[in-house]
């Protein structure tokens, strides 16, 4: 089913990209992939995927990447140094960490015959047809700050351990090869001096996460994996006008959620087969970015508005007792 006219460019080849990607060459459409970066490559991402279905990664073609991803079900939640409870979630969620996904993707989407460019960072092209932007996170104002690293040697006691604080909240929870993915949102404090690595224990101390602090300050690091990243807002991200936008280029959910890997794969699904229909010529560009926005709003407006109202309360004085004894199931009915 090679050979449809019209060819789809892609700018970022993360999650959604690459993803997007590889579905649209196996229903015949020619695609140009453009990533400013170079794979393989840490992100900060907590790797831990809840929430996706099956049948959306047997629909993008990329069920294979994810057969051997850890599949983890025992949590573990933290009030600075106190052990607050223990949950079951009702579904596997499933761990594996961007360093080895995405280069699995790119090594799949060339095979398939995308046209895959690294180091190629394009500019956003306003009413392009046939032009998609992946390309992650807009640039704004915001308080937050987001640390990830690999760690090993820090005998966490669940698959995913969630520590709160005052000022934000990191997970950890294992990937491939012993390795632990430590990643955290913490509100930006511009009296911490730390620099680099020695950020995230200095974050953690700073958030009454004390314990956890030492232990990761002691355990051996993942050469290379220590990423960050600021200078964003969660929610919907700003849009550009004449830009058809997806993953987190469309919105971003807080990370508390574990939600934000799912919903990169379920915005490509969302879109594909609005974009085959535009490659094969039976829908016009301005037609294909309406139904897709319009899809995205509804399949991802529940959960963007709850975990923007539930967000907050994690900082709250309310949030030892709310972490304690919330129901977990409808709590994630209605963040997935």
């Amino acid at each position: 089913m090679y050979g449809l006219s019209k060819t789809i460019i892609i700018s970022g080849g993360g999650l959604t990209g690459l993803s997007l990607a590889i579905a649209l060459r196996i229903n015949g459409v020619t695609v140009s992939l453009h990533e400013a970066g170079s794979y393989p490559r840490h992100r900060v991402c907590g790797e831990f995927i809840s929430g996706v279905s099956q049948e959306t990664l047997e629909t993008l073609g990329i069920a294979d990447s994810l057969a051997d991803s850890h599949r983890h079900r025992s949590v573990a939640w933290f009030s600075g140094n106190d052990h607050l409870r223990d949950n079951i979630l009702p579904a596997p969620a499933l761990a594996i960490s961007r360093h080895l996904l995405d280069d699995r993707l790119q090594k799949t989407a060339t095979i398939l015959g995308v046209d895959l460019h690294d180091g190629s960072r394009r500019k956003m092209n306003p009413n392009a047809a046939g032009e998609v932007w992946t390309a992650g996170r807009k640039l704004a104002k915001g308080g937050w700050i987001g640390l990830k690293a690999h760690v090993r040697g820090i005998s966490p006691k669940a698959q995913l351990e969630m520590h709160g604080g005052p000022r934000g909240y990191l997970g950890v929870t294992p990937v491939e090869d012993g390795w632990h993915n430590v990643c955290g949102l913490f509100r930006i404090n511009k009296s911490i001096s730390a620099r680099h690595s020695d950020l995230m224990p200095a974050y953690l101390s700073d958030n009454g996460n004390t314990e956890l602090s030492q232990r990761i300050a002691a355990a051996e690091w993942r050469e290379g994996s220590f990423t960050a990243v600021a200078g964003f807002a969660l929610g919907l991200q700003s849009p550009t006008r004449g830009v058809l936008s997806l993953g987190d280029s469309h919105a971003i959910i807080p990370p508390f959620t574990g939600n934000g890997m799912t919903m990169a794969f379920q915005s490509a699904e969302t879109a594909l087969p609005h974009l085959i229909a535009y490659a094969n010529g039976t829908r016009t560009w301005s037609e294909v970015c309406e139904s897709i926005q319009l899809q995205l709003a509804k399949r991802f407006g529940k959960r963007l508005t709850s975990a923007k109202l539930l967000h907050p309360l994690l900082f709250h004085t309310v949030a030892k007792p709310l972490l304690k004894h919330a129901p977990l199931r409808p709590l994630l009915t209605l963040l997935r």
